[in-house]
């Protein structure tokens, strides 16, 4: 009997493991299902690389891809930095119970959790009116680095904070400084990490709308400079079925395209991070 109720009882888990599994999977497969049974047919090369036209009813969405791609630039080209450094001070630099660590990180929780909307208003009032940018890409840029700064920094940190104490101890009984220390041991050990973080605040940076409504703007020409105004992907999906009449195959059309550069980051990603832990397991 025993033996007979632990086998009901695995199989019982299995079942609610496998049911959970197929739950998550079937709205991202009813999601690219939609997406592909409406936009693939508009899809096309010439969609991909043509300005809009009519509104967005016509042509395609070079400019907007563009300006996106930009946008993306600047933001992980300020927050990695940025965001690389403040991992390191936090997890380094600081002790756990440290004021000045603790006030940072409370601070990094309640930006997590602020809505997009306000990060809009705040990116608007401070680069496109204090600083004087404008509605243009830089702007949009800069709102989206103080967005994906808390995720990023996070997730690095943690990266920083699971590697053994043991590395540390061993690379100052050789010597070495902390300096070197960082370069030669840490920061190789938390490229996953740091990939895993750039991701996230990748995915959450390609897809925003609100923000970027407030900051970069609605123009859907190519921009000329980082100056310019500019549409990004997410901001043209929202134009054309919220705004535009007869916009929605255009729509799904941009929402695939959309979709179809996170794969393209993620997996790059994945193999890039692959390919470094491998790298570094091979022996010299």
């Amino acid at each position: 009997m025993p033996r007979q109720s632990n086998h009901v009882q695995e199989y019982c888990l299995t079942v609610i493991i496998w049911t959970a599994a197929t739950m998550v999977s079937i709205p991202f497969i009813w999601l690219m299902g939609n997406l592909l049974w409406n936009g693939w047919s508009h899809l096309s090369f010439n969609f991909v690389f043509s300005a809009p036209l009519n509104a967005g009813r016509e042509g395609g969405i070079g400019p907007i891809l563009i300006s996106t791609l930009l946008l993306v630039g600047v933001c992980m080209g300020v927050a990695v930095p940025m965001g690389l450094g403040t991992a390191l001070f936090l997890s380094e630099y600081t002790r756990h119970d440290h004021a000045l660590g603790r006030l940072i990180r409370g601070s990094l929780d309640v930006l997590a959790g602020v809505p997009s909307i306000v990060f809009g208003l705040f990116g608007n009032a401070l680069f496109c009116q204090v600083l004087g940018f404008g509605f243009s890409i830089l702007s949009g840029g800069l709102t989206l680095a103080c967005m994906v700064l808390p995720i990023l920094i996070r997730t690095v940190e943690e990266s920083f904070r699971v590697i053994s104490r043991e590395q540390r101890l061993s690379a100052a009984a050789l010597g070495l400084s902390k300096s070197t220390t960082i370069q030669t041991i840490l920061l190789p050990a938390a490229i996953p990490g740091l990939l895993v973080g750039g991701i996230l605040g990748l995915g959450r940076a390609i897809a925003e709308t609100a923000a970027l409504i407030f900051t970069s703007g609605y123009v859907d020409r190519m921009p000329e400079s980082l100056m310019d105004s500019g549409r990004s992907l997410a901001v043209h999906i929202y134009d054309l079925s919220m705004n535009v009449a007869g916009g929605n195959p255009h729509a799904y059309a941009t929402a695939l395209v959309l979709v179809s550069l996170l794969f393209i980051i993620n997996l790059s990603a994945s193999w890039i991070a692959s390919r470094w832990t491998l790298s570094n397991q091979l022996p010299t």
